[in-house]
């Protein structure tokens, strides 16, 4: 077999730190090989070096033999290598077609073939078992169905090497399955793929080699054969699996926010919540189920949401402002923490005390001083992997940059915590901190809602489960008296209550 991209000796360093060491990487043609490490491993940079999105310092990458040039996309895709990153480049005024075609049209004598474009357009879903409207436009896609446009977009430029960067961490369980059905479509026609993701089951479930970094370095690899989902999170960490798991709260205290009647239109209807001082509630159920609309409706950012809300027993006007829900002692940790809840260009410090200003300045003036010593105590606490400096948030791993959103809020120190998909997209070491960061929380007397897909994450951290389905709450759990699995829950959010 022999090899479709192959890197020699890599090593990339921003500043004085390097995030990839010395990395040398054979990824054999027509398999799928995944890369997997905690955060801060260099597993992204890795995949931009391959791309040739970030130029290595030394090294070499060769695709089907082809050496390229760091720093040059257009010459890996040539070369036949295309990625898929998290951040999607579909262009939303554009249609499907000419999305798929975008950069290399269909032309005659310098106009366009509209037509021959459409045509192959709708081969390409019949040989992949999608259908799209080839006039539609991509600003009406969902995320799934964007990232099927750029893997559309790469086999009919010829690409024979996908590389993809956390593409399920945006998905639903079903959108996750139809895109590991994907994979396999791809493998059977030869592409060979290169997976970048924290999703263990899936890594196992679709690889053919496993590579793990850690510390920017090569550590261990191997066939698919030769790892477990433990043996892969102790080789990452070395921490076994499964360490921070049944953590319960053991101080419940009086009722911080009780919310009666809350609706928003179209999204959720007549939902009511308690959450006590002490307690971590989850709320779970299938995507769409209304999970995060409440949260956003508690959290004042829906304006058109209705409800009553009490806090500490005392009514108090419903927030149909986020600012309105901050007096109350109500903050959102939300579930884009690049776009929603970080600003990227801005320092790791400067976005830890972003909503907390006034706590570290005096007549207007901010003291940096003070604010990179509370932001150095709470991601201390929350074991982020590199020096707190005044470097952009944006340079950190997607693990990190979490932990610097969740110090955002802890920083605030609102009477109720609300937080949406906490553990999106990171690593399973990442997990244990950010979990851990906030079950102290709660048992620091404060209240926390959550939302988690993760069904075995909202079983092991929260008090009482809450399960959501088509905008209601439709059965509450409370894992100090009852011990539900995950079946269990995914049968009441599924509405499967009354079968055999």
């Amino acid at each position: 077999m022999s090899a479709a991209v192959m890197c020699a000796s890599v090593s990339k360093r921003y500043g004085l730190a390097t995030v990839v060491n010395d990395v040398s990487l054979t990824i054999k043609e027509g398999t799928v090989h995944s890369i997997v490490g905690a955060n801060g491993a260099g597993k992204s940079t890795l995949l931009g070096i391959l791309s040739g999105r970030t130029p290595a310092d030394s090294g070499t990458v060769s695709v089907f033999d082809h050496e390229l040039r760091g720093g040059s996309p257009a010459e890996a895709r040539r070369a036949g290598l295309a990625a898929v990153y998290q951040e999607l480049t579909v262009l939303p005024a554009l249609s499907l077609t000419e999305n798929v075609f975008l950069g290399q049209p269909i032309t005659t004598g310098g106009w366009l073939r509209r037509r021959a474009m459409k045509q192959q357009f709708r081969e390409l879903c019949r040989d992949f078992g999608v259908e799209f409207d080839p006039k539609q436009q991509a600003r009406n896609l969902t995320v799934a169905n964007a990232q099927i446009i750029e893997i559309l977009r790469a086999i009919q430029s010829g690409s024979r090497v996908l590389l993809f960067d956390e593409p399920t961490a945006a998905l639903s369980e079903r959108e996750r399955r139809h895109f590991l059905d994907l994979i396999g479509e791809l493998k059977r026609r030869g592409i060979t793929m290169v997976l970048v993701t924290h999703n263990l089951t899936e890594v196992l479930e679709v690889s053919d080699y496993i590579t793990v970094m850690t510390n920017g370095r090569k550590t261990a690899e191997g066939t698919v054969q030769n790892w477990s989902r433990r043996a892969l999170v102790e080789a990452m960490t070395g921490v076994p699996e499964g360490e921070w798991q049944e953590l319960r709260g053991k101080d419940i205290r009086e009722v911080a926010l009780e919310a009666r009647g809350v609706s928003l239109p179209g999204a959720i209807e007549d939902v009511a919540l308690t959450v006590r001082r002490g307690e971590v509630v989850g709320l779970a159920g299938l995507v769409g189920s209304g999970r995060t609309s409440l949260l956003r409706c508690l959290a004042g950012a829906e304006s058109r949401s209705s409800g009553q809300i009490f806090m500490g027993g005392r009514a108090s006007r419903w927030p149909r402002r986020v600012r309105t829900a901050l007096k109350l002692g109500i903050g959102l940790i939300p579930e884009e923490r690049k776009t929603d809840g970080l600003l990227l260009r801005m320092s790791v410090p400067d976005n830890v005390t972003l909503a907390s200003l006034g706590s570290v300045g005096k007549f207007g003036f901010v003291s940096r001083r003070r604010q990179f010593a509370e932001a150095k105590t709470l991601l201390t606490r929350l074991a982020l992997s590199r020096e707190v400096g005044n470097y952009p948030v944006g340079w950190l791993s997607g693990g990190n940059q979490q932990k610097v959103a969740v110090a955002k809020w802890l920083h605030r120190d609102p009477e109720v915590l609300l937080v949406d998909e906490p553990t999106r997209g990171i690593d399973v070491g990442a997990k244990a901190d950010v979990l851990q960061a906030l079950r102290r929380t709660a048992d620091e007397g404060k209240a926390v809602v959550m939302t988690s897909s993760e069904i075995e994450e909202v079983l092991a951290i929260c008090d009482r489960v809450i399960v959501m389905r088509d905008g209601r709450a439709v059965a509450e759990m409370d894992l100090h008296t009852s011990s539900p699995t995950t079946g269990d829950i995914l049968h009441v959010a599924f509405g499967l209550e009354g079968t055999p």
